[in-house]
């Protein structure tokens, strides 16, 4: 039987191949899984032409994803760069993979790109328009906005975040209700500024069924961009932010209605007291899908650490029902991040996805915490090294602090309870002073 979707197929009761590869890597049912795609709670990214794609699942009841964004800008376009770290993000074992280019040679960056990543990949078409048309943001057409979300969705992009949230009416809200930060989300202020520079409405919103058409045709996945995310804990849950979440509600029941599958993406920065609370929100509003956080970063505070302002947000998040972190790297609000930045904002949100998986108790999270737990019970290092999210800064951090006593660390040399309570519970005299 043919289908168009991943979500096709599922309500049709096909069961495909990237089916069968999530529901072996998330230790599900197949067939649970097919229903949660068939009811739009969970997404598998893939589309047609991303050949070389090892696909994973977002949604309800599956391991928290992490993305990754990198690209080329007009500050920082070596391509040659971007491409290392897309290299590091894959041995980091990100599943996720979002090229934000705005300029320059960026087809050739996303098809390099799509080449060699086994990784979802996803976009922000409206980044790319003004350098694929050399144009002024103001003097881009209608069908121009199309034209580039139809070219990334042949180039093989899996998930393509579209502002199609915010309309002229989320518009006049935003102006009503005045923010501390206004519109940060950069598609979102691009989208602001062309509506309001042309006195028409969003091509994004105004013609969401052709947008349809493409993701249908090469099983695109959606990711509602939120133009209006807060980008100060002043800014959260604010009306502009509510009235753009009940849109993407609206717009995720018609792309349902096309076997589009669709993702939902939220704040952004946000106090901890509310985070538990808009992700409730977000899936009631929005009918289950998906949800997709940037953070959120919970003090405005720490330029520099934001890499640990969004691991705490995210993974209360996460806990409380989020199912995909992007990550945020020490650069967030200073620069584009260099390759160890990358490499830190990577490990923060692997952490704050993992311990949110512990919480929910996704199949399988803690047993790797009981190994990690058995081998320290065991001094065994190398089983600890092996185990680690980092096992390379772990065996650095080792070897630059050498123990007099190989079976203990400098911290606590022969006081180790590890070592001590293994010894005397064997029946060994723990010899804390004595040679």
């Amino acid at each position: 039987m043919a289908y168009t979707t991943q979500m096709d197929a599922a309500r049709k009761g096909i069961i495909t191949r990237e089916m069968n590869i999530v529901a072996q890597k998330e230790k599900m049912d197949v067939n649970l899984l097919r229903e949660l795609v068939a009811q739009g709670k969970v997404v598998i990214p893939a589309n047609k032409n991303h050949t070389n794609l090892d696909p994973e699942g977002v949604g309800e009841g599956l391991r928290t994803k992490i993305n990754v964004n990198l690209g080329i800008s007009k500050d920082c376009c070596n391509i040659d760069v971007e491409i290392e770290k897309v290299k590091k993000a894959l041995e980091l074992k990100a599943e996720a993979i979002m090229d934000l280019s705005s300029y320059g040679k960026t087809q050739e960056f996303r098809q390099k790109l799509i080449n060699i990543s086994r990784a979802m990949i996803g976009t922000v078409p409206i980044y790319d328009a003004v350098g694929f048309y050399d144009k002024e943001l103001k003097d881009i057409t209608e069908q121009e906005f199309l034209d580039v979300v139809e070219k990334h969705a042949q180039d093989g992009v899996d998930f393509m975040t579209i502002h199609a949230g915010i309309n002229r009416a989320t518009a006049e809200r935003f102006k009503k209700n005045k923010r501390l930060t206004n519109i940060v989300s950069r598609g979102g202020s691009l989208m602001f500024a062309w509506m309001e520079l042309n006195k028409k409405e969003n091509p994004f919103y105004e013609y969401f069924d052709k947008i349809l058409d493409i993701c249908e045709k090469y099983d695109v996945t959606l990711s509602l961009g939120d133009a209006c995310r807060p980008g100060s804990i002043h800014d959260s849950t604010d009306a502009s932010q509510i009235e753009e979440l009940i849109v993407l509600g609206e717009l995720t029941k018609r792309a349902w209605e096309r076997n589009v599958q669709v993702m939902i993406e939220g704040p952004g920065h946000m106090a901890l007291n509310e985070i538990a609370g808009n992700m409730m929100l977000e899936k009631r509003l929005c009918h289950g899908a998906p949800f997709y956080v940037l953070g959120p970063i919970v003090t405005d505070v720490a330029p520099g650490y934001d890499h640990i302002t969004s691991a705490i947000g995210g993974a209360i998040a996460a806990a409380n029902g989020a199912d995909f972190l992007c990550y945020v790297t020490p650069a967030e609000h200073l620069r584009l991040p260099t390759l160890e930045d990358m490499k830190e904002g990577i490990i923060a949100a692997r952490i704050a996805a993992h311990a949110a998986d512990i919480a929910k108790g996704i199949k399988g999270a803690r047993e790797w915490d009981n190994q990690m737990s058995e081998a320290r019970a065991n001094l065994d290092w190398n089983r600890m090294f092996e185990l680690a999210m980092d096992p390379e800064k772990a065996r650095r951090y080792r070897a630059e602090s050498t123990p007099e006593h190989e079976d203990s660390c400098t911290m606590c040399g022969k006081m180790c309870s590890m070592r001590n309570m293994k010894k005397v519970l064997s029946g060994e005299d723990i010899n804390i002073l004595r040679d």
